[in-house]
């Protein structure tokens, strides 16, 4: 694998890991979680990489786009 499959790998994991930590922690379906996520300015940052934020552990990043739907 290159880096960018690499990079690429890791940023589906993570995606994955945020949105199973919102719907565990507002115990709701995954489907109203992955809403929650893509709809945060959040999501946006950590696709394109920007401060390199998506390298915050999963667990902050959920509680950053739980404690202000505007991310």
């Amino acid at each position: 694998m290159n880096d960018e499959a690499l990079e690429k790998n890791y940023q589906e994991r993570l995606e994955e890991r945020v949105i199973s930590y919102i719907a565990e922690k507002q115990n709701i379906q995954l489907t109203d979680a992955m809403d929650l996520y893509y709809k945060s300015k959040l999501a946006d940052k950590i696709a394109q990489g920007v401060y390199e934020i998506q390298y915050l552990d999963y667990k902050v990043l959920g509680q950053m786009i739980l404690g202000n739907s505007d991310n």
